[in-house]
């Protein structure tokens, strides 16, 4: 028999998109271009932030009891709707990684891996550690631990170590990052497979076509992605500026106010616009490398002089608890505890995911970029899994850790948030050094940082250009070390630094998260679009169609040979040749 496809069978796809095998030259054909700055996007997102910081210099009540409604409207109308989104993005990543999609490249079919596998992991794993780790790694199960969240467990129990581990994971390992996967999937695919502008808003052209993408519909959506990398952020910048404020009071300076921490932002945002203006990038790239060694140095040190027995089993029961009550914790909401459980939730769980969903633009670029060559399956499962192990082991140590400490008879709980990682580094041999280096990784940290979300910004400003103009990046970066000092200022006059960081960037992620959710339907689209996956369906309809017209004619005795006809003809399946229907002799 001969097959032939049907005029017009390939109309589920824009003509101009290729149906054969995508070449390496073919994907990502601009990703590396250099585009001039775009007035309007630039534009229109200096002069709210402009506006927004001379709002916080001139009237911090007003911006603080505006904030502070606004962020009361948002969990009382939309805090299911941040517990349900994240939960989604979960739902969305996992099935688009083991579907028919996960085999699809992101680049050419047969591209292969930008980076070896032992490099990609450990890029990854960088892309794990920060200041939030640092800021929460003793705080947060220590936390939980003491003040349980609304309806679980009785305070101080065993059942409430369960729950604080259980919680933490929660906020720090599948669910962030599927938050991240979802965006650096869309950018990945987006730029190295279909040669588009390393643009959210280009992730958007299977919905609304290319032209749309770089109108005023794409020039908002990366205007909100600004918005989002800007406030989260700034929100790590200040607790950063916390933190190290904290380790300079427990190590004999007078009490930290408001000035204080203002001068620590100043001094090391002055770092960040020191080391872009003097091209020291590579610099910062191996202080940053030099982080994670003295990251993994503290955490030894802690597993050592610790509680290590505690410690090792913490990580199988933590596993446990976590898939065990991953169901109750995922469905929390104000239904379940009236404003009791609406204020935990402010503080914590709705915080993280919006914190996460603002950090997307960034930690979306970086690991849409590393990951060129990489299949679908591939990427989510590495994004969902190394990140999630390095936390696990870090809320292990420092989390179980601390939680010993508190039933030993030392009250860390009593101490700020911000200072609770000093007093237990204080309770190993050295902890003054330890403290000391402490301070220097997140102050490296926070270099570092601004200097990447400073570069991202700037890229979001050029409609994609991987390396923008250095003016821009500062710009960006000066602003962002701004708008964290007007957060612990505004948070400072209602009392307290750290819940005017968690309000801001709640009120800052709303909008971007709306734009996530119809990401995930564009990036569905285009995965549908596919090449690979066109071929396969075409392929699949054509044998089906053989088999049946064979089948109805000739029973089981039939092949099929598939051959190119003139165009114009209709599909067919002709009989075989008489000779070739012969039986052998």
């Amino acid at each position: 028999m001969t097959v032939q496809q049907t005029p017009g069978s390939s109309s589920e796809t824009p003509p101009s998109e290729p149906d054969h095998p995508i070449t390496p030259e073919e994907a990502g054909t601009t990703a590396d271009h250099h585009y001039p700055i775009d007035k309007v996007i630039f534009g229109v997102a200096a002069a709210l932030v402009v506006a927004f910081i001379a709002w916080g210099v001139i009237s911090v009540d007003s911006l603080s009891s505006v904030s502070s409604a606004v962020l009361g409207a948002i969990m009382e109308g939309g805090g299911w709707a941040f517990v349900l989104a994240a939960s989604g993005f979960v739902v969305f990543a996992l099935w688009v990684a083991f579907s028919k999609y996960g085999k699809i490249p992101l680049g050419g079919d047969a591209e292969a891996p930008e980076f070896r596998t032992v490099s990609w992991i450990a890029m990854m794993f960088s892309a794990g550690m920060g200041i939030g780790l640092m800021f929460y790694g003793v705080a947060e199960p220590l936390s939980h631990f003491t003040s349980p969240p609304p309806g679980t467990v009785a305070a101080g129990t065993p059942e409430a170590l369960d729950v604080a581990m259980a919680t933490t994971l929660f906020h720090w390992t599948l669910h962030p990052w599927a938050i991240y996967a979802v965006v650096g999937l869309a950018i990945a695919y987006s730029t190295f497979r279909r040669g588009r502008r390393q643009l959210i808003s280009s992730a958007f052209a299977p919905l609304l076509g290319e032209s749309r993408t770089e109108g005023a519909f794409g020039r908002v959506v990366d205007i909100l992605a600004i918005f989002a990398t800007l406030f989260g952020s700034a929100a790590s910048l200040g607790l950063g500026a916390l933190q190290i404020g904290a380790g300079l009071e427990l190590n004999g300076v007078p009490e930290v106010g408001e000035a204080l921490l203002v001068a620590i932002i100043v001094v090391l945002t002055i770092a960040f616009v020191a080391s872009a203006v003097s091209g020291v990038a590579k610099g910062i790239q191996w202080l940053s490398n030099i982080n994670m060694v003295l990251a993994g140095v503290l955490a030894l040190v802690i597993f050592v002089f610790g509680p290590t027995v505690l410690i090792l089993n913490l990580l199988p029961t933590a596993i446990g608890d976590y898939f065990g009550d991953l169901a109750q914790m995922a469905a929390r909401t104000a239904a379940t505890g009236g404003d009791a459980t609406a204020e935990w939730l402010s503080g914590w769980t709705v915080f993280y995911w919006a914190w996460w969903i603002s950090w997307t633009p960034f930690v979306g670029m970086f690991i849409a970029r590393i990951s060129r060559g990489r299949t679908i399956r591939q990427f989510v499962v590495g994004v969902l899994l190394i990140p999630s192990t390095v936390s696990l082991i870090w809320f292990a140590v420092f989390g179980g850790a601390a939680i010993n400490l508190q039933r030993s008879g030392t009250d860390l709980a009593s101490q700020d948030t911000e200072a609770q990682l000093f007093g237990l580094l204080d309770s190993v041999p050295l902890g003054g050094v330890l403290a000391i280096i402490a301070m220097l990784l997140v102050a490296i940290f926070f270099v570092s940082g601004a200097d990447a979300a400073s570069l991202v910004m700037g890229t979001l400003s050029q409609r994609g250009t991987i390396e923008p103009s250095r003016w821009v990046v500062i710009f960006w970066g000066v602003v962002m070390g701004a708008i964290a000092a007007i957060m612990l200022i505004v948070g400072a006059g209602e009392g307290d630094a750290l819940t005017g960081i968690q309000t801001i960037t709640i009120i800052s992620a709303a909008p971007f998260a709306i734009v996530m959710v119809v990401l995930c339907i564009a990036l569905a689209r285009d995965l549908y679009h596919d090449p690979m996956m066109r071929r396969e369906r075409r392929s699949a309809a054509a044998v089906v169609q053989a088999v049946e017209y064979g089948t109805d004619k000739y029973g089981d005795k039939f092949v099929v040979s598939v051959k190119q006809h003139p165009e114009g003809k209709p599909l067919i399946v002709d009989p075989l040749p008489e000779e070739s229907k012969k039986k052998p002799e």
